[in-house]
């Protein structure tokens, strides 16, 4: 997914804002966000729980009372009691110090996530920012000024604080921002885009920066992109199906029901679904009387993989809704609670889940790719789909290349989650790593992606030779939206370009929904 700005117009422009009250995101208006330019507006009932829990903490501040970040120190240091007159430089300096994190910009898109998250937290009205500082964090999604912000340094608890201090940076007028194509100063960026910086104060920078909104923002966009990688697979397995003369019985609804995993029963009818009109699947003693796993057991596994993006999609769905910052200010009963809610342990699990799940979808594929080019397991088609064996190799060097990325996965998807290092002199001595994870999971699916293309790819070539016109309906429509991108493969070319290309296609989504025009909705 590549975000596009959107024109800015005095009226909003002409796509619905998303309100943000704290309760009510989805991936899917994330993703909108994100990638599409969206705008965003403050709900009027959460600018009211904002201002009332800022009333709360300037009453803190003006009566001395002992609270974590607003009149002490951070981390180790909260036993050190700060002044009043020195909240604001203690705002100051905590992000200046934290802000030392390390690696290549996130890409824009994910820098519009954690921007939208990080808002929607504040909305929720338990972190004590004043109205303005959220405004202008709203006010730098809607005019496209994106802060630069390393990817790496963040254990994944107190929050992400190394990666979203350099967020913060910028609503001060200092760091670094995109806009509009370039990298410029914070203050300047502000001033082209018509803003002015704030000055913060108390406890405002530690609710900017102590969340776990730069996980959950690459783990949301990377659970979209998961999401449609998992349904086009039924797709080009069905393909795969078809070229390999497979036998559509085993996906027979009798079958899944005496095992009655609902994400099984939902793959299997897609396939069932998908087939439905194809010339050239064959029945069980036809050819052969059973097909081999990779074919065979489509509903078991990549309905296995479905089962962990619904583990994902639930812990997601309550992240992006949650108040992760520390200490919580809850104003009707008048307390301030020092907490964990910043741990990220929750989101490090499901993004290492989710990693693992799509691995098994890769290296499923990549069997199959195996049956339709090697000829002693595709049942008659020449050796590597080459249309000249032996002096064309046709698709055999793309398997290497399916192999190489299913191998990296498996390195990619060791758990984060199961490591921990102790930090600030052992008063945080147990963290998650699930930033860690989640961008582990964003490189997994760029993997998966590429795999997935790579079988699609060679299904098409086979296609040439058993006959496309044999397909079925909906599985010719995918076909006919590679063909238009790769043309058959009559003689060797580098085919690096189209894989990439077929991988960027499957990840936008549009092949599927063109898929689903013809065969109905799938699962």
């Amino acid at each position: 997914m590549v975000y596009k700005e959107k024109q800015q117009q005095d009226d909003g422009g002409d796509m619905t804002p998303v309100k943000l009250d704290g309760e009510q995101l989805t991936p899917a208006l994330v993703a909108a966000v994100a990638c599409d330019g969206m705008q965003v507006v403050l709900e009027d009932e959460a600018m009211k729980r904002v201002v009332k829990c800022r009333a709360m903490v300037e009453e803190l501040v003006a009566t001395g009372q002992v609270v974590y970040g607003v009149t002490t120190g951070f981390g180790k240091f909260s036993d050190v009691r700060i002044s009043p007159q020195d909240a604001v430089q203690l705002q100051l300096n905590l992000i200046r110090s934290h802000a030392c994190a390390v690696g290549k910009p996130l890409p824009e898109p994910t820098v519009r996530a954690l921007m939208l998250l990080r808002a929607n937290a504040l909305a929720k009205g338990h972190s004590g920012i004043r109205l303005e500082t959220l405004q202008l964090l709203i006010d730098c999604i809607n005019r496209g000024v994106h802060p630069v912000v390393p990817e790496q340094g963040s254990l994944g608890a107190s929050g992400d604080l190394a990666p979203l201090s350099h967020l913060a940076l910028v609503l001060m007028g200092e760091g670094e921002a995109f806009y509009q194509g370039q990298r410029l100063p914070g203050a300047i960026a502000l001033v082209q885009a018509g803003l002015k910086p704030i000055t913060l104060q108390a406890k405002e920078g530690l609710a900017l920066i102590n969340g776990t909104q730069i996980m959950t923002s690459i783990g949301t966009l990377t659970f979209v992109k998961a999401e449609r990688l998992a349904r086009i697979a039924d797709v080009i397995a069905a393909m795969t199906v078809e070229c390999l003369r497979g036998i559509p019985e085993a996906f027979a609804d009798e079958v899944q029901r005496v095992r009655p995993y609902p994400e099984q029963i939902g793959v299997a009818g897609n396939l069932r679904t998908l087939l439905q009109g194809s010339k050239l699947t064959t029945r069980q003693g036809e050819l052969r009387v059973q097909d081999a796993y990779s074919l065979r057991c489509l509903p078991q596994v990549h309905g296995a993989t479905r089962q962990v993006l619904g583990y994902a999609a639930d812990k997601i769905a309550i992240e992006i809704n949650s108040a992760t910052d520390n200490p919580l200010l809850f104003v009707d009963k008048g307390l301030v609670i020092s907490g964990g809610n910043f741990h990220g342990q929750p989101m490090a699990f499901a993004m290492d889940f989710l990693k693992i799940g799509m691995s098994e979808l890769a290296n499923i594929s990549e069997r199959r790719t195996e049956r339709l080019v090697n000829p002693a397991l595709s049942g008659g088609l020449p050796a590597f789909l080459s249309h000249n064996p032996g002096v064309g190799s046709g698709m055999m060097i793309t398997q290497y290349v399916s192999a190489s990325l299913v191998s990296e996965n498996k390195v990619l998807a060791h758990p984060s989650s199961v490591d921990s290092i102790p930090s600030s002199a052992n008063q945080e001595d147990h963290v998650s790593m699930g930033t860690t994870a989640a961008r582990h999971a964003a490189q997994v699916i760029d993997n998966v992606s590429k795999v997935l293309a790579i079988e699609l790819i060679c299904a098409a070539e086979a296609a040439e030779f058993v006959g496309a016109e044999g397909l079925a309906p909906a599985t010719r429509v995918l076909y006919d939206k590679l063909r238009a991108l790769v043309p058959p493969v009559i003689e060797d070319r580098s085919t690096s370009r189209e894989i990439e290309d077929v991988a960027s296609a499957l990840l936008e989504g549009q092949w599927l929904q063109e898929v689903e025009a013809v065969a109905g909705s799938l699962f």
